[in-house]
């Protein structure tokens, strides 16, 4: 058979990584890239807190974040701000703002304290560096998460250095690993550019993420890696076909492929096919049956509590609380 062309650059995977499983805790933290995959491990079945500030940008409010994670912090009204008819925190996403501060708080205290919880039994935390420019208040000299349409006035922008982000992942790292030693850390930068800062802007903000990435792995071997999601979307898939609308966000096939790509990376065979299984019972359980109350329907949803219980006994750490809830409510109506 006659080679063909190859319209296509492949990234190498790394090789040797440390596999990640069902029964690994993990703490994904970080740009929406995070978001995207932490919505794939959790359809997959797996332990996870996924962003307990909501999606943070830059290196420095995610280790920010950490570090109040590790102090288990109570936020109080001092903390938060009101601006356009909704309280904000300056370390929180728009997604935890509210109407009132108790309601902010509520949000924020009940997923700060669930995530210093389970900082002990934690294996894995995969953190997705966006950008390497902050911004920072200068009324308090805070470097913010997100400043809620602030008016930029009330803020100095700048790009960090390589040497900021360093030192500043050497002291969190080594703080979390004499609390923790089996933590693994798993570095990648959002393949998400920047287009607001200008194409080069964009291009220095991500070296320098890459380069700080780089000098953290080399310095933390035994507990770092990284995953090449950045370098997938600019190498292999470098067409605007595997873009959303917007041109800068990745498509949900794009998604689906770095998914692909990670799985290939970090899951065993058995892990991969207890995926599959835990697809399965969630297809099973989302079909819309045309006779809900029909004996054949019933014993389809028993099958499905059988093969719950099944999985169960085999590895008791997956969870399908709704899943069985939900079979038998559809059981006994």
């Amino acid at each position: 058979m006659e080679n063909r062309m190859n319209f296509q650059t492949s990234v190498e995977l790394p090789a040797g990584m440390p596999s990640v499983s069902h029964a690994d805790h993990i703490l994904l933290m970080g740009s929406c890239f995070a978001e995207n995959i932490g919505r794939q491990l959790m359809d997959a079945g797996f332990q996870l807190d996924l962003n307990p500030f909501g999606i943070l940008y830059n290196p420095l409010s995610v280790s920010s974040a950490l570090r109040e994670i590790i102090r288990n912090k109570e936020y109080n009204k001092q903390d938060l701000f009101a601006y356009k008819d909704l309280w904000h925190s300056p370390m929180h996403h728009g997604s935890f703002s509210a109407f009132t501060p108790e309601e902010t708080l509520n949000t924020i205290n009940s997923r700060l304290h669930h995530a210093y919880k389970k900082l002990p039994e934690l294996n894995w935390l995969i953190v997705t560096m966006g950008t390497a420019y902050v911004y920072k208040q200068k009324e308090s000299g805070q470097v913010v998460a997100n400043c809620h349409q602030l008016p930029e006035s009330h803020f100095l922008r700048y790009r960090l250095s390589v040497e900021e982000i360093v030192e500043d992942y050497t002291a969190l790292i080594t703080e979390m690993s004499a609390r923790n030693p089996e933590l693994k850390w798993l570095f990648t930068v959002s393949p998400i550019r920047h287009i607001r800062d200008g194409m080069h802007a964009n291009q220095l903000s991500k070296s320098t993420l890459l380069l700080a990435i780089d000098r953290l792995m080399q310095r933390y071997p035994q507990v770092t890696c990284y995953f090449p999601s950045y370098e997938i979307v600019l190498d292999e898939l470098r067409d605007y076909r595997f873009y959303a609308d917007d041109m800068v966000h990745p498509s949900t096939l794009t998604v689906n492929y770095l998914w692909e790509r990670f799985s290939e990376t970090f899951f065993t065979p058995e892990t991969q096919s207890l995926i599959k299984e835990c697809e399965t019972i969630r297809k099973a359980i989302a079909h819309k049956p045309f006779h809900p109350e029909s004996e054949e329907h019933k014993r389809f949803l028993g099958q499905i509590v059988l093969k719950i219980e099944r999985l169960n006994g085999k590895y008791p750490y997956l969870d399908f609380q709704k899943e069985t809830e939900l079979c038998h409510i559809r059981l006994n109506p």
